[in-house]
């Protein structure tokens, strides 16, 4: 049995579970654009480790929110795009970002 069979009653639990890390939710921002390649990830996600972002990309290709393609060439290339179910947070992605234009905006406010 797999870590998702089994889901928390809350559905918001369940949504944090699979994207509640920040890397995770940088890593869909970034593949909302389009599919990238490992090293394209990497450089757009600044800080980020080779193994963390390996970490996270096969634990959301795991949770069925990623899809990772291999091509047989010399050198092997590998791409990564959302699934259907990856990009079906893109509504939510919005929210987070329009909420977070919020705050920022509050806060300058606030400082004036």
């Amino acid at each position: 049995m797999t870590k998702f069979e089994e889901f928390p009653n809350c559905p918001a639990e369940i949504t944090l579970m699979l994207v509640g890390d920040k890397w995770k939710i940088l890593i869909i921002r970034e593949l909302l654009f389009g599919t990238k390649r490992f090293g394209e990830l990497r450089k757009r996600l600044t800080g980020i480790s080779q193994k963390v972002l390996t970490q996270h990309l096969r634990a959301m290709e795991e949770s069925k929110l990623v899809h990772r393609e291999v091509f047989a060439e010399v050198p092997p290339r590998v791409e990564y795009s959302l699934t259907d179910t990856g990009r079906s947070l893109e509504p939510v992605f919005d929210v987070i970002c329009r909420w977070g234009e919020d705050y920022r905006e509050k806060m300058r406010g606030m400082r004036q």
